[in-house]
């Protein structure tokens, strides 16, 4: 097995685990140039907010979107962007990516703006 192949495979682990819980899960992707955020339904048929480097808005005021600073940014959008949609509880799914650097990142600004998880 290659790292990615190891990766993918602790992911369905993890939404394995929370299809059980029955709540919306922030999902996290990251590239080495980006990082993308979605909240998606417990039925996991409908994204209800999404939230990435890719964003014109957040382009503007980044200097590169593969940074903590980016990770930062993205997680408080996604936590503005779930609280309009009505969703304040989720479940995180770090699509299979340590829980460091900019994925810890991401969670924390979440966290401190109004996510709960």
């Amino acid at each position: 097995m290659n790292k990615a192949q190891i990766r993918v495979r602790r992911a369905h682990k993890t939404r394995q685990r929370i299809t059980v819980l029955q709540v919306a899960r922030l999902c996290v992707h990251r590239t080495p140039r980006h990082i993308y955020a979605q909240v998606i339904d417990p039925s996991g048929s409908r994204v209800l907010a999404s939230a990435s480097t890719l964003e014109a808005e957040v382009r503007k005021e980044l200097k590169s979107g593969g940074n903590i600073t980016a990770a930062g940014t993205i997680g408080k959008r996604i936590a503005e962007k779930a609280k309009a949609a009505g969703v304040t509880r989720v479940a995180f799914d770090r699509s299979g990516f340590k829980y460091h650097g900019r994925i810890k990142a991401l969670a924390d600004a979440a966290r401190e703006n109004g996510l709960d998880f």
